[in-house]
């Protein structure tokens, strides 16, 4: 019989899509993926509850650009499939991240020809397609950016500076792979890059029903419910301030700091019970 150890790891792999088939993680041996086991990206991408904090965050940042909104706004059943959003795109982390070359690189080609599918009209007359380069871009950087964040507050504070540095100029590889152009490669043109993108960025009725409809999603079960409170409270905080403004997110210093404690204790559990996930698969591929 599975004691709660086994059980919470079990939840959390069908929560993220782990071992369904989507992404090969073994196979060929030796094979050590676009990154490999002495980068910065398998050490980032590998800690979940990061992870998914990251991955909340960034979702609650990337819908004010009015391009990549339409693009779930037109695309995408998100009112009632929020989550199988979340689980694609953590797939698609975990495969570009622990793959073998060739994996990942069917991974890149399969999202491509997602967004082959998406494109159509802003409200405002304005065309917009997710094959876009400066679409693409946007998309990415509010990612990693989200994901090192959570990382450096949720996993090692103590990160250095040219790590971090060496983290974005990684996973940059991924992004240009799918389109992207111009893409920062370091934290200070990350920060840059977020300030010049200000101006185009947008809060509307539409913005409101797809944050709200991340933001209630359900927990799968009642052994993640504690995990699905913290993560989405502490996504939400991650944010920077000025996006959390834009989304009328307000939150006192108490309460960031209760959530954060709570992610502290639910994060000690989850690190208890996941002991097989895609970076300990890759690791004995790679072996």
């Amino acid at each position: 019989m599975f004691g709660i150890r086994d059980r919470l790891q079990g939840e959390v792999h069908k929560l993220v899509g782990f071992g369904s088939g989507v992404v090969d993680l073994d196979n060929p041996r030796g094979d050590p993926g676009l990154f490999g086991p002495g980068s910065v990206t398998w050490k980032v991408h590998g800690d979940f509850t990061s992870m998914m904090i990251g991955g909340i965050s960034a979702l609650l940042l990337q819908m004010l650009h009015p391009g990549a909104l339409a693009g779930v706004w037109d695309h995408s059943d998100f009112r009632r499939d929020m989550v199988g959003r979340l689980k694609g795109t953590a797939q698609f982390i975990s495969g570009t991240t622990y793959a073998s070359v060739g994996e990942a690189t069917r991974l890149i080609e399969r999202v491509q020809r997602i967004h082959d599918r998406v494109h159509g009209t802003l409200p405002d007359g304005t065309p917009y397609s997710a094959n876009d380069p400066a679409l693409l871009t946007w998309v990415h950087v509010a990612e990693v950016k989200a994901f090192l964040d959570a990382y450096l507050r949720y996993r090692d504070p103590a990160l250095p500076v040219a790590e971090q540095d060496r983290y974005f100029r990684e996973y940059a590889l991924v992004a240009q792979r799918l389109g992207a152009l111009d893409v920062p490669q370091s934290r200070a043109e990350v920060e840059a890059y977020l300030q010049s993108m200000r101006p185009a960025l947008r809060y509307d009725e539409r913005t409101r029903q797809v944050a709200h409809a991340l933001l209630s999603q359900p927990a799968p079960n009642a052994l993640l419910g504690p995990f699905r409170e913290v993560a989405m409270d502490a996504g939400i905080d991650l944010l920077p301030v000025w996006a959390a403004r834009m989304h009328g997110f307000e939150m006192s210093e108490i309460r960031r700091q209760a959530i954060r404690a709570g992610v502290s204790g639910v994060g000690t559990v989850t690190r208890w019970a996941m002991r097989d996930g895609s970076a300990a698969r890759a690791r004995r591929r790679v072996a």
